[in-house]
């Protein structure tokens, strides 16, 4: 029944969250966009502020990485609860063979 509703209502069980991308002023690459992946589904971002739906009901991972057609790097994940706060942050690495940083906001 709640798979239903869900259906004809695509706002039932869903909340947004803000997640701030940011890069660092020096960085020693260029070009570079981060990759958001919300539940195994990956899409393309742009650096600054948005905002996506994740589930109200279950918790749900997110992942945050850069790409350079070369290799992935600057990682970072976090696994949201429907209780955590729906601000984050990520900071993305100095250097392409570091880890980023995702924490809330």
């Amino acid at each position: 029944m709640d798979d239903e509703r869900s259906a004809r209502d695509p706002g039932a069980g869903v909340r947004r969250i803000e997640l701030t991308m940011r890069r660092p002023r020096f960085a020693l690459y260029a070009g570079v966009r981060p990759t958001l992946v919300i539940g195994e589904r990956g899409q393309p971002t742009q650096w600054g502020r948005g905002t996506w739906q994740i589930p109200t009901d279950r918790p749900v991972v997110i992942e945050v990485f850069l790409f350079n057609r070369l290799w992935r790097f600057g990682r970072a994940e976090a696994s949201l609860t429907p209780e955590d706060d729906t601000n984050w942050e990520y900071r993305a690495p100095m250097l392409p063979f570091l880890r980023g940083r995702l924490r809330p906001a």
